[in-house]
């Protein structure tokens, strides 16, 4: 099933997020690897693409797990997670209709 992984920034984010980005994408290169990813990518933080200094406010991805603990696990153990870049993390059960 897919779900939704709906990630919040703490403040000032940017710093963290640079040092922990190549290992996060790393994992989201696996999951498409895999043929598990749908959508990732970040919320910036301005009306822009390349939002510069005012990074972003938080990420979603959308990709499939054999279960909502799994995850949930996949979610935990995120390097934007050890690195503290994520205040909250909330993960819903996703259905995809379009297109």
């Amino acid at each position: 099933m897919l779900f939704a992984i709906n990630c919040q920034d703490v403040p000032n984010s940017l710093p963290l997020r640079k040092q922990a980005r190549p290992a996060h994408l790393a994992r989201l290169e696996q999951l498409k690897n895999e043929g598990r990813l749908i959508l990732a990518g970040p919320y910036p933080a301005i009306e822009s693409n390349d939002p510069g200094e005012a990074g972003f406010t938080g990420s979603l991805v959308v990709a499939e797990f054999d279960s909502l603990e799994a995850a949930q696990h996949w979610a935990d153990t995120d390097p934007y997670i050890e690195a503290g870049v994520y205040a909250n993390v909330s993960i819903k059960p996703f259905k995809h209709v379009l297109p």
